[in-house]
């Protein structure tokens, strides 16, 4: 539905020598084309979906509207909407899907996706419902990033946050809960791929003096010596106000301590300077970039006691009260198999353990 002050109707964005006007298709000769100046005279029953302006392109705008004097030259109504949908096709392809820059206020998380060269935030309705108490043998991992998110919540200054570490101990699953705890206060979600980082500036454009905090997560972070989204990434933790405004901060999380590949090569530039090890630049320049998180925190393989004390939690939130015997040995082989223990582990291990007890009391 197009509105009155046209801010909100189909808008066509030509080049100012009107050379894209051969791009569109036949149509617009039956339609009436008029400017923002014109807008008293949109249709209420305009039937074209809508387009936010491009941030790419500073371009005249013009609205396609159905009107009287354009319906009684159509001999065939029918044919006319058919028309219609082909041209919004035809801008879909040039323009990208409509919304795609458009934050859904009912969505506590959304994500960025990348379809044809074009970008968009996907909303996401179903999230993750993991709590901070889900975790375990964090806690001051959490203490850190909690007060972090509290301070960025009230408006304070925040650091960005990179997490590393042994996978399956709660990098990610923290992130999450951290939205889920500060939801109520405005905290929300924006996922984002390492290889769409490229994007940042695009992806941050609508969240720009919006009420809301957000979040920008990045998980498994890494890069390769010669990623493009590398630089991007620099620039943003650089403190670049045009790819992280005050209301975004960026939680990243990697298994690699310095989020690019480590070669041996990178060594043969090193040098012993009376008796005190100096990098090359390789290694300098790898450093550099994890530096730039104001926190920097690592997780460990969990030891087996901190195992045993998830699984029993997690057989909790699945109805099982205790650990017995036999269930902590059953627990241990499985880590065992799987050559890790860590609390994503001991998750999948109660998920299997409590489903085949109720299984075989039915």
């Amino acid at each position: 539905m197009c509105r009155r002050d046209g801010t909100s109707s189909l808008v066509c964005r030509m080049t100012s020598d009107r050379r894209s006007i051969q791009l569109l298709p036949a149509v617009l000769v039956d339609a009436v084309l008029v400017s923002r100046s014109d807008s008293n005279l949109l249709s209420p029953t305009c039937r074209i979906r809508c387009w936010p302006v491009s941030a790419r392109i500073v371009l005249p705008a013009v609205t396609v509207v159905r009107c009287p004097e354009a319906h009684a030259r159509m001999s065939d109504t029918d044919s006319l909407l058919v028309s219609l949908d082909r041209l919004v096709g035809r801008l879909e392809a040039i323009f990208g899907p409509p919304g795609s820059s458009i934050v859904d206020d009912t969505a506590l998380a959304h994500r960025w996706r990348t379809e044809r060269g074009q970008g968009r935030l996907e909303p996401i309705y179903q999230t993750d419902g993991i709590r901070v108490e889900d975790l375990v043998a964090i806690q001051r991992q959490i203490g850190i990033v909690d007060a972090n998110t509290r301070q960025f919540v009230a408006g304070l200054p925040r650091n960005h946050v990179l997490m590393w570490g042994a996978r399956g101990t709660g990098k990610s699953s923290l992130v999450k809960a951290m939205v889920n705890r500060y939801a109520d206060k405005g905290l929300r979600l924006i996922e984002i791929d390492a290889h769409d980082l490229v994007d940042l500036p695009a992806v941050v454009a609508p969240l720009r003096d919006r009420r809301e905090r957000f979040v920008l997560f990045v998980d498994d972070l890494s890069f390769d010596a010669d990623d493009a989204s590398y630089r991007t990434l620099k620039a943003a933790l650089d403190g670049s106000t045009a790819i992280a405004p005050d209301n975004v901060v960026i939680y990243a999380t990697s298994n690699r301590r310095h989020l690019v590949p480590e070669h041996m090569a990178d060594n043969e530039h090193s040098r012993i300077v009376d008796g005190e090890l100096h990098h090359g630049e390789a290694v300098e320049e790898r450093i550099s970039l994890s530096e730039r998180f104001g926190v920097w925190l690592s997780f460990h393989p969990f030891s087996q006691i901190q195992y045993l004390e998830a699984v029993s939690l997690w057989l909790e939130r699945n109805g099982i009260d205790c650990l017995s015997d036999e269930c902590r040995a059953e627990a241990l082989r499985w880590a065992l198999l799987r050559g890790n223990r860590s609390g994503r582990i001991a998750g999948q291990f109660a998920r299997d353990y409590a489903g085949r007890l109720a299984l075989a009391g039915t």
